[in-house]
This record gives C-alpha cells, structure tokens and sequence, in this order.
C-alpha cells in the first residue's frame, strides 16, 4: 500500500487545526509545514470536497475542521485525500492462458483476492480507529504541551510576535 504525500501533509493540517482559534489560510498552513503552497491547497480542497474542512471565505478566511477532531478517522483523510477504491483489484488472472479456470468454476473469489481483501479491511479498520484527537494526544505526549498552543499561536494572525 502506497499512499501520497499529499495524505501525510493533510493529516498534518488535521491536527494543527485543532489549535486554531481562527480560519487558518492554505498558504499559512504551507509555510507552517515548509511545503508547496499550490499542492497543499490541493489537499485542503480534497479535505473541503470531503466534508472534514470548511472553507471560510473573506479577508480572515481560511480553513476549519467542521466538526470535532475525535470525530474525524485517519481513514476519513485518507479516503478523501487518496480515495476510497480498493488498493488491490482482482483481474482474475485464473482464468486466462491456455490453462485458465472457467469461469463457471470461479464461484468465489481466489485465495490472493481474499487475503488482500482481508489485509486491506484491516488496515482500513485500523485506520477507522485512529482519530485526528487521537494523533493530538499523541503529539502532545511525544512532543509537550507546549508545541500545539505554540504552533495555534503562531497560526493564530492576531498572536503577535513570531507571527
């Protein structure tokens, strides 16, 4: 599994949101993280499209979550930045060759489509229990209490010095 940049850089934005007191621009947020402006705005749009976002428009506009952090999954970025298909695709290749499987005797799927969709429903499980709280908590622990009120003061126009 393969997921794009654009995922880390959303999840990211997810969690510093939580701090804000105010709509955040993408290009803040892009300076913030010290990424490309035009791409991150890509994934700030995905994330609006989705519903996890809000834009505010206007002279303070920028972006909120629309609804509390512990009720948006890891999955719910993932699936709105990257989409919701399958990982894997089964082509049925058993059934092609001078020796193939005919289809009449394909009457479930095969053992490599079942494990793959056996791996992939735990993976998209594991990341359905995983909330944007869950990755503050985390990063408080890991890094202080301190780090996410500094970074909402900072992304915060009105904090003053720093900003």
């Amino acid at each position: 599994m393969k997921l794009s940049g654009g995922v880390e850089w959303a999840l990211h934005c997810c969690v510093v949101l939580t701090t804000a007191t105010e709509p955040v621009p993408a290009a803040r947020l892009a300076e913030l993280h010290d990424v490309s402006p035009s791409y991150l705005a890509k994934q700030m749009q995905a994330l609006s499209r989705a519903g996890l976002v809000e834009s505010v428009q206007g002279k303070t506009g920028g972006y909120v979550l629309t609804r509390a952090a512990s009720e948006i999954t890891v999955l719910d970025v993932v699936q709105a930045v990257d989409g919701a298909a399958p990982a894997f695709v089964c082509t049925e290749i058993r059934r092609r060759g001078p020796l193939g499987t005919p289809p009449e005797d394909c009457t479930k799927p095969c053992p490599i489509a079942r494990v793959m969709g056996a791996a992939e429903a735990s993976w998209r499980a594991s990341l359905r229990g995983v909330s944007i709280a869950d990755l503050v908590d985390s990063a408080e622990r890991d890094n202080g209490p301190e780090a996410l009120p500094r970074i909402g003061a900072w992304l915060n126009p009105a904090a003053g010095p720093g900003s």
